[in-house]
């Protein structure tokens, strides 16, 4: 508990830092939520011109959308701490967390949150609202829980790659883009139907980046459809599970990792 009392200490300083500079908070809020509008029109253009894509509308890809960038949104703010690790490595700062009696995975978290992907945040929910409106969907209490449950599935997901990437400068410093290529990457993969890719494709994420667990599989149930890839029933609603399992054998990594970590010396 002392640990936990800890971080959210470190998030209130944080958030009272940012707030200090309010008119840069909000303008950098709204670029955020702008840059990801973009995106969504791009998403609007393909379908404008193609009209459906293997039996999927323009709204239930909103759906995918929204689902998917609200739940890398609270990745991006919570573990920014992590997504800059290798600054901490380079300068020597982390012998400093080494050496508090504290964990080191909640003092990373508490190093930096950023506030400012409320914006897209705040893009990603008015376009899953919007999806919502438009399909008519018949939400039931267990239509609702699948939703939020693949979000928070989600969020974790994306959580555990961040921070796999940090382990990974442990042994490197140097920009990984081949993590980037899973995490930003993964979130344009994402906010498609994942039955439009390759098979080969589609493999890799769902059983090695498993994005379609906490949004392909979830986003079906939800919308009621059958599953062009022909998956049992119940797997939509225990795949956002593995979003948790994938964020729990991270730390076990990142644990590795500090075992191999050697001091710069400084």
């Amino acid at each position: 508990m002392n640990n936990v009392k800890l971080y959210f200490r470190y998030l209130s300083m944080s958030i009272q830092s940012q707030l200090q500079y309010r008119a840069s908070f909000i303008m950098m809020s709204i670029g955020h939520f702008v840059i990801t509008f973009i995106d969504f029109l791009g998403l609007w253009v393909l379908f404008e011109r193609f009209g459906s894509l293997q039996g999927f509308t323009f709204a239930e890809a909103a759906l995918f959308y929204g689902m998917v960038h609200i739940a890398f949104s609270v990745t991006e703010a919570w573990t920014r701490g992590f997504d800059t690790f290798s600054r901490l490595v380079q300068s020597g700062d982390f012998d400093r967390i080494l050496l508090r009696p504290r964990n080191t995975v909640l003092q990373v978290l508490g190093h930096d949150f950023q506030m400012m992907r409320i914006g897209r945040f705040a893009q990603g929910l008015i376009v899953l609202l919007w999806a919502a409106y438009v399909l008519d969907i018949q939400w039931t209490l267990g239509k609702v829980f699948l939703l939020f449950f693949s979000i928070i599935g989600g969020n974790f997901l994306f959580s555990a790659l961040i921070v796999l990437q940090a382990t990974l400068s442990f042994w490197s410093i140097q920009s990984l883009e081949i993590v980037n290529s899973f995490t930003y990457g993964g979130v344009e993969a994402a906010q498609y139907p994942l039955s439009i890719y390759k098979s080969w494709f589609r493999k890799i994420f769902i059983f090695v980046i498993p994005l379609g667990c906490i949004n392909y599989f979830p986003a079906i149930a939800i919308l009621g459809k059958a599953d062009p890839l022909q998956y049992p029933s119940w797997v939509p609603w225990i795949s956002p599970f593995i979003g948790f399992i994938f964020f729990v054998m991270a730390l076990q990594v990142w644990k590795v990792g500090i075992k191999h970590y050697q001091s710069t010396g400084s």
